[in-house]
Parts: C-alpha cells; sequence; structure tokens
C-alpha cells in the first residue's frame, strides 16, 4: 500500500529576495527598497496554507542572511519548509521591481543548482499534488533534468501540477523553449498557460481550443485569458468549460497568476466542481489584485463557496474591490512573483 501522503501539495522552485521601491520611478531614482518575498511556486505553497491546507515548499538557498530570511518568512505562513537545501558555495538569488523594470541578480543562484540528485523524490512526493512551474527549467540544465525526472511516470507519483508561467527574459538566449516547455506541459495532469504565454512561446493563435489541440495529454487544461476569464478542459471533451472572471478594482498586478493556481488547486483537493473550480480560481485571483501587497491572503472558504455557488446571472455581475476580503487573515510578509 503507498504511503498516506504528508502534506496536501508540495511546490518545488525558486523563491528569491524581492527588493519593492520605497516610491515610485526608475531604478536609477529610487532612494531605498523594502525587502519582500519572491516566488512563484512559494507564492502557491503560502495561499494554500492561508487556504487551511497543508503545503511544503521546497527549494534551495545560499547559507547566507537572505536565505534565512527566505525560509523564515516562507514558514511564517504555515508552509513546511523542512526540505530546503541551504548551499554553502552559492547565494540566494535577489531582483529589484520598479514599476515595468525588473532586475534580476540570480545566475548562479543556490536555486539553480538544484538538480535529480540535491532533490529527494521522497520529499516532493510527499503530497496529494505536487506543484511546479516552466521557470524552474530555464534556471540551468540540472534544473531542466530536475524537472524531466518530476514530470516522469514513476511509482506513486503524485498528480502533477505545471504552471508554464512563461518568462520572455529567462528564456531568451534559449531557442528550445517551445520544446521544452511543451514537453513538460505534456507530462503532468494539470496544466495552467495564459492565451498570451501560448501565443509567446509557441505561436499559438485561435484562442483557448488552439492552445488544448496544442496540448491534448493533460487530464486538465486550465487557458488564462486575462481579465475575461478562464476555459478548463477534462478529459476528451473537445469544447471547454468557460468561466467569467468578476469585474476587480484591481490595486496591485502582481500575483494573480499564483493565486489563481492555488484557488484552483485547493478546490480541486476539495473535490469540488469544476465550474467551483474555475471561480475559486478567479476568487482568489481577485484577493491578489484588490489587495495593497503581492501575496494577499485567500478569501474566508465560506464566503468563496457562496460566491462560487452564485446563480450565473449574479456571478455576472459580481464587482470585487479593494475591501472585498475583509475579515480574512492578515498577510505575515509582502511578496512578489519572479
Amino acid at each position: 500500500m503507498p504511503p498516506t501522503p504528508r502534506f496536501d501539495a508540495v511546490c518545488l522552485g525558486e523563491s528569491m529576495v524581492t527588493f519593492l521601491p520605497s516610491r515610485p520611478g526608475a531604478l536609477a531614482e529610487v532612494p531605498s527598497f523594502e525587502r519582500a518575498l519572491g516566488g512563484a511556486e512559494s507564492n502557491v505553497a503560502c495561499t494554500l496554507a492561508g487556504a487551511g491546507h497543508s503545503a511544503r515548499w521546497i527549494g534551495r538557498v545560499g547559507d547566507d542572511g537572505f536565505g534565512d530570511y527566505l525560509v523564515r518568512a516562507v514558514s511564517s505562513y504555515g508552509v513546511d519548509t523542512s526540505a530546503v537545501a541551504r548551499d554553502p558555495d552559492r547565494r540566494t538569488g535577489v531582483y529589484f521591481r520598479t514599476g515595468r523594470e525588473r532586475i534580476y541578480y540570480r545566475s548562479g543562484s543556490a536555486a539553480s543548482a538544484m538538480s535529480p540528485a540535491t532533490v529527494d523524490t521522497a520529499d516532493t512526493d510527499a503530497g496529494r499534488v505536487l506543484h511546479l512551474t516552466g521557470i524552474t527549467p530555464a534556471l540551468s540544465e540540472d534544473c531542466l533534468a530536475l524537472m524531466r525526472a518530476l514530470t516522469g511516470r514513476r511509482p506513486r507519483r503524485p498528480l502533477v501540477s505545471f504552471d508554464v508561467n512563461y518568462r520572455d527574459e529567462l528564456w531568451r538566449d534559449a531557442p528550445d523553449t517551445p520544446d521544452v516547455l511543451l514537453e513538460l506541459a505534456r507530462r503532468c495532469d494539470i496544466v495552467f498557460v495564459g492565451e498570451d504565454e501560448a501565443e509567446a512561446a509557441w505561436g499559438v493563435t485561435g484562442g483557448p481550443r488552439a492552445v488544448r489541440s496544442a496540448l491534448p495529454e493533460p487530464g486538465a487544461l486550465i487557458v488564462k485569458q486575462g481579465p475575461a476569464g478562464a476555459t478548463a478542459f477534462t478529459g476528451d471533451a473537445p469544447t471547454g468549460v468557460f468561466s467569467p472572471a468578476p469585474a476587480v478594482e484591481v490595486s496591485a498586478l502582481v500575483g494573480a497568476g499564483d493565486a489563481f493556481a492555488a484557488g484552483f488547486l485547493s478546490s480541486t483537493l476539495r473535490g469540488l466542481p469544476l465550474v467551483s473550480r474555475l471561480r475559486h480560481g478567479h476568487l482568489t485571483a481577485a484577493a491578489a489584485l484588490t489587495a495593497p501587497g503581492d501575496l494577499a491572503p485567500p478569501p474566508d472558504r465560506g464566503r468563496a463557496d457562496a460566491l462560487a455557488a452564485l446563480p450565473d446571472e449574479e456571478w455576472g455581475t459580481l464587482r470585487l474591490g479593494p475591501d472585498w476580503t475583509d475579515g480574512a487573515r492578515p498577510c505575515a510578509e509582502r511578496a512578489a512573483t519572479p
């Protein structure tokens, strides 16, 4: 008999120390920065923990003060960090964000040394779901080898979730980007991808059905369509299920994709119907979009369930402003997605 999973979800990937500007302006003009937590996979783990799930984050950080900070910050959300490795020879990655600028200092970072030899599958397979993103394989050849190992078929493999999370700046010098990301996505059970990402990475145009044609293998494919909503395809069904997104008064654009994935995965773990999973994704994304910070607490489960159960006509008129999640648990840290 296979062992009982210790966690609802395990999320693996790089977290970085993010520096946010003290005031708007170009990098050269900002006088000071506020330290924060950044990482797509750790964002998902923190949001799932905030939604009441047991979550683990696996990563690799330097044996330095920034590494201490990241482990402490992620742990503060109730996320297990016992499988995070410390690298004595490489430093923790950092990046600066000012408006639309993102300046990364991650080349040769501790996370880039993740590999099949440094990550134990007993740790990654300890959850019902293993969540990965397309950021990790861009970090190094070793990271790509790890992703191929984790997405490969093996005994007791958990449900594998993959957010394509295409970052042009990471793949600019890699001509095989489409092949790599398609290869990995095709090996996973749940895949999240935006229409814009599919076009930028693979040249796929023509809407969600065209994306499904390019990715027929995943048991669940979720095509995000920006503020319009998202379409989910499951099994061999030729047409997907579309759920419009509620109207949102946006405070911050960063982190919505990670939040959507966390909301969808949370409701998947709970066994909710497909439309409800999409709506929970939208609601969790809306919590991130309407919060001043970049990693917002998810909406209260009871309230989110009630909103997700609204009749179609009421859901279609739903509008969410900055105070709609009042009463949710306050964030312990601010965070951003690199």
